[in-house]
């Protein structure tokens, strides 16, 4: 058997010899056409970088980006926050004995109080969140771990979830409802305000459970199954609790509009977090008297019903009081970000212009000797 070899050129020479005079087929070329496209002579734009050009191009995005960034940064600092944290890892800590007793196969939630002190009152609505630390919420698995379907309310994943929530999709040879492992770590400690009167008594502090979700995922990616159904127990009979928590979906709240899968509590947590220290929206406190402070300076408690056991991955839990701008929550990046980028933009305009104007008048056309 004879090996074969293909040569272009040889193809080439077949095709101009068949073309010849004793050959009447046509000449096959592989120029490209000659248009002003293949030909690349399509009319083109090429700026020319000059010190007239360049230099002010400089300048102008530092003078316009230093303004905006000292705008961001002051708009950052002038939001309000405040941050207590309650995991109760020191012995001095209220929540010390919660913290070491507490597990997920306890049967009594334990309670804590910590007080805390507020130094400046807090003005508008504030937003009231709960921190962890240490959660890796971003790790691939977790990420999967949910069924997306039986929680648009579809009745066939409700009682068939999907492989993805293994090992939190059966139990007891039942569904589990909602499966997964993020449903199954779904943020569960109970945290009550109030604030402190001269006279010892405690005043509690009206906290806000509706509008912490995101509307396209109360309205649209969140639905109970069974539709216009309202009877939650008949429409998840036959299904299980996740492993974790202590009562089913269905008894979330006593609300109909805010229970089952349309929980906003729930639909927090299962918006994942994509680093290991986050925070997520609790409550809102809202301003009912514009002469008065939201939340005057004073003395507060923080009262907790722990369930939420973090020592086993030795994570951190928090609670933070904040206001917003018209730039969101307090966050300076944005403000350095912008200041750094103008400052280094409006230093190398003026070393260019130094650089231009002590070498750029040189005469070019020095004489050349013969």
């Amino acid at each position: 058997m004879m090996a074969s070899s293909y040569n272009a050129k040889e193809e080439d020479g077949h095709h101009s010899g068949a073309s010849g005079p004793g050959g009447g087929g046509a000449i096959k070329s592989k120029k490209p056409d000659n248009t002003a496209f293949k030909q690349q002579r399509l009319p083109a734009w090429q700026p020319i970088l000059t010190a007239g050009t360049v230099l002010p191009a400089f300048f102008v995005i530092g003078l316009i980006f230093i303004p905006i960034g000292i705008g961001l940064f002051v708009t950052s600092n002038n939001i309000k926050e405040f941050e207590i944290d309650y995991t109760g890892i020191d012995m001095s800590s209220p929540c010390f004995n919660c913290s070491q007793t507490y597990s997920w196969n306890s049967t009594k939630p334990c309670m804590c109080s910590v007080p805390f002190t507020l130094d400046q009152p807090f003005e508008s609505n504030v937003f009231m969140y709960y921190g962890l630390s240490n959660f890796y919420q971003n790790h691939r698995r977790y990420v999967k771990s949910r069924d997306d379907s039986q929680l648009n309310g579809d009745k066939s994943s409700l009682t068939n979830p999907s492989k993805e929530c293994e090992p939190y999709r059966v139990n007891e040879d039942k569904p589990i409802a909602p499966c997964g492992a993020i449903a199954n770590s779904l943020f569960n400690d109970t945290l009550e305000l109030f604030y402190n009167n001269p006279n010892g008594s405690l005043t509690p502090i009206d906290l806000s459970k509706k509008g912490i979700a995101w509307w396209t995922d109360k309205n649209v990616k969140f639905r109970n199954p069974g539709g216009s159904n309202s009877n939650l127990t008949a429409v998840f009979q036959g299904t299980a609790k996740p492993v974790n928590w202590r009562k089913p979906v269905y008894e979330l709240d006593s609300d109909p509009d805010n229970n089952g899968f349309i929980n906003e509590d729930f639909i927090v947590w299962m918006r994942t977090a994509a680093l290991p220290t986050f925070r997520k929206l609790y409550r809102i406190i809202e301003k009912k008297n514009n002469l008065i402070p939201t939340l005057p300076r004073g003395n507060y408690t923080l009262r907790v019903t722990y369930n939420y056991p973090v020592r086993s991955f030795e994570g951190h839990k928090r609670m933070i009081l904040s206001t917003i701008s018209w730039m969101g929550g307090k966050n300076p990046f944005l403000g350095i970000a912008y200041i750094t980028v103008g400052s280094v933009c409006f230093f190398l305009g003026v070393v260019l212009l130094i650089i231009h104007h002590k070498y750029g008048n040189r005469n070019n056309s020095a004489d050349i000797p013969n």
